[in-house]
């Protein structure tokens, strides 16, 4: 019976020709996995006499080979097209394909460490809405209607509420007034976010950015403590050994004004196309918070003083890792991104 069998199969085996990778996968579901026909083959082959073992057992091994012998021959002839069918199939016995880790945008990076400098410092961090209405984003902060100074920034108005014009917010002092408006000094918080500027988008500029506004009110603050903790925090950011001045400018919320440079990261002061031959970089605004701004948050301008500044992350980025085109940061380009591959935290 075993005999005829393997004859039979053996016929079979003899005759087949594969005309694709699905035939010769049937071919080996059908003689050579472990519930296969060979496989059952030896299994009976165990329960028949020893002299019939003598003679079946060379012709059940040539039997094997020529099973296996046969699927290898289809095999070279169509594993690709078998490797490709087993793809599109979702063969599970395939290796993984490894997921290719990201990293964080380079903008992100430079927050988080403007952030943690300032929280050593004891700095809260503080947030708000990106659209605001006139009198946090303006009045509050000491721009009287019709006063020149809301003409340096071009504004992205929404509508009018009550009478109120709602827009996307200039900057991130708004928040500065939430804050003050909302509890009592002493307050000393950081509110990074991002602003809105209605500004032509080139290598320099950007309709859209982001800021690190401080601010820091008490008793008895002075300039001398606004200097003392922007000079730590460039030489936390930047290292040892940067020089820091300030020249006197102007804002509409902080009197006496002034904006900071820095020597040029670059060319460490000896003049180069960033710092324009200069040697420095401006880097910031600040201040003492005007009398006025404390007055409309309802807090006691002869009791409590104290300072504000505001800097540009674009900026800040741009020195640290020499970006010379503003519109990297918001294009999503992976070839720019994979360059901060080794700063993911």
């Amino acid at each position: 019976m075993l005999q005829e069998k393997i004859k039979q199969f053996t016929q079979e085996i003899e005759q087949f020709k594969a005309s694709s990778a699905a035939d010769v996968e049937n071919f080996r579901l059908k003689f050579l996995v472990s519930k296969g026909i060979v496989k059952s083959l030896f299994e009976e082959f165990k329960s028949v006499s020893n002299e019939e073992k003598r003679v079946l057992g060379k012709v059940l091994n040539e039997f094997k080979q020529l099973a296996e012998n046969t699927f290898q021959e289809a095999l070279s002839a169509f594993g690709k097209e078998k490797a490709a069918i087993k793809r599109q199939e979702g063969d599970l016995t395939l290796p993984g394909e490894g997921l290719q880790l990201g990293s964080r945008h380079p903008l992100s990076l430079v927050r988080k460490e403007i952030v943690e400098i300032f929280k050593k410092l004891g700095f809260i961090v503080a947030e708000g809405p990106e659209i605001e209405d006139d009198w946090h984003n303006f009045s509050a902060l000491n721009f009287p209607p019709e006063h020149p100074a809301r003409d340096m920034q071009d504004t992205f108005f929404i509508k009018k509420q009550d009478g109120n014009d709602i827009a996307l917010r200039t900057h991130t002092s708004s928040v500065q007034v939430r804050l003050m408006e909302a509890g009592k000094p002493p307050f000393r918080a950081i509110m990074p976010g991002r602003v809105y500027r209605n500004e032509a988008i080139s290598a320099r500029a950007h309709c859209f950015f982001h800021q690190v506004e401080g601010l820091y009110v008490d008793e008895n603050v002075s300039f001398a403590d606004l200097k003392q903790t922007l000079f730590h925090f460039v030489q936390e950011l930047y290292g040892e050994g940067t020089k820091v001045r300030f020249r006197p400018s102007y804002f509409p919320f902080t009197e006496p004004s002034a904006e900071m440079d820095i020597s040029c990261t670059i060319c460490k002061g000896a003049g180069c196309n960033l710092c324009k031959g200069s040697g420095w970089v401006e880097i910031l605004g600040c201040g003492m918070v005007d009398p006025n701004v404390l007055e409309n948050c309802g807090i006691d301008s002869k009791k409590y003083s104290g300072f504000a500044f505001g800097m540009g992350i674009e900026r800040i980025t741009n020195l640290k890792y020499e970006i010379k085109d503003l519109r990297l940061f918001s294009e999503n380009d992976v070839r720019f991104l994979s360059q901060f591959e080794t700063e993911l935290i």
